[in-house]
Parts: structure tokens; C-alpha cells; sequence
């Protein structure tokens, strides 16, 4: 399985950078579309809040392959100078990928730590690129598992020493 993530959050851009390459309904289901048809990604979703705009794919080929294309995409859909733009991108591929989706989810990638609205914003994501066929099995799957784990079964807390552990999924 190879997913790749190309994104940028509240520590990597400036707030001028990230109003401009955030994402409405529309655009991202344009650029699901068009990610799509070029052939960058088989399978897309868009996830675009105030502080974060992120673009997780199932590629072609290999991830680390596909990342440069997808980060020249995100700045000629935005018409936004790929040199201005690319210093605030980061990339996370495979099980970093999930890993990053998940410390997302639940907050702990958040301004305000722990913040509760980003499940939901996630959630609408997916139920997005879902219902426009931008998903696949890999994604399906992947977010699938996402919520699975947030509803307790695979959630596992640890107390030792006043610290909560959350132990992600291998």
C-alpha cells in the first residue's frame, strides 16, 4: 500500500500562504478530478480547514515518485510560486502518511492541542471525496480504519506517571 501526503499546516506557512492554498468544496473536488485525470493519483482526498491544507493520494507509481509532481500541481492550481510555495509543503509517505492522519484526527497536530473540531472537519473530508468517487479501497480502508480506532477499538490508554498514552496502530 503507498499513500503519499503533500500539505502544509500552521507551522510550515505563513497565514497568507495558507488562505491561499486552502481549498472550498469546489476545488477540491476539481482537484480530486484533476489529480485524477493527469494521472498524479488513483485515488484523492482533499482535507482544507483554517490552519491546514492537505492532499492524501493513493499514486500510480511509488509515492517518493509522485510527491514533486503533486506539490507543482498544488502550485499552478493555486497560482501560487512553486518556490514560495514548496519551502512551507511537507511530505509524508506510507505509514508516516497514516500516522500523520491519525495524530491529525485526534487533534494532537492541532494550534490548540487536543482541539475536538478537526475529527469532524476530517470526517467531512472523507465523506466528500467519498460520495464524489474520489476515494478508493486504499483510502476507504485507511479512513475506514481511522474511525475504528477513534470509537475505542483500537484507542488505548496507558496512565503512568500522570502522562495519557495513545498508542497508534502499527
Amino acid at each position: 500500500m503507498e499513500i503519499v501526503l503533500v500539505g502544509l499546516n500552521h507551522r510550515t506557512a505563513p497565514v497568507e500562504v495558507r488562505e491561499r492554498v486552502s481549498f472550498s468544496e469546489e476545488q477540491a473536488r476539481r482537484a480530486a478530478e484533476e489529480l485524477r485525470a493527469r494521472g498524479i493519483l488513483e485515488e484523492t482526498l482533499v482535507l482544507s480547514t483554517c490552519n491546514r491544507s492537505e492532499v492524501y493520494g493513493v499514486p500510480p507509481e511509488s509515492s517518493h515518485e509522485c510527491a514533486p509532481g503533486l506539490s507543482s500541481f498544488l502550485s499552478e492550481f493555486h497560482s501560487v510560486r512553486h518556490e514560495v510555495l514548496s519551502v512551507s509543503l511537507y511530505h509524508h509517505y506510507d505509514r508516516e502518511a497514516v500516522r500523520h492522519l491519525f495524530q491529525v484526527a485526534a487533534g494532537l497536530d492541532s494550534m490548540l492541542l487536543g482541539e475536538a473540531e478537526i475529527l469532524g472537519q476530517v470526517r467531512e473530508a472523507y465523506r466528500f471525496a467519498h460520495e464524489h468517487g474520489a476515494t478508493g479501497p486504499v483510502l476507504n480502508r485507511l479512513f475506514q480504519a481511522r474511525w475504528k480506532w477513534e470509537s475505542g477499538c483500537g484507542r488505548r490508554r496507558s496512565w503512568a506517571r500522570g502522562r495519557c498514552l495513545l498508542r497508534l496502530p502499527e
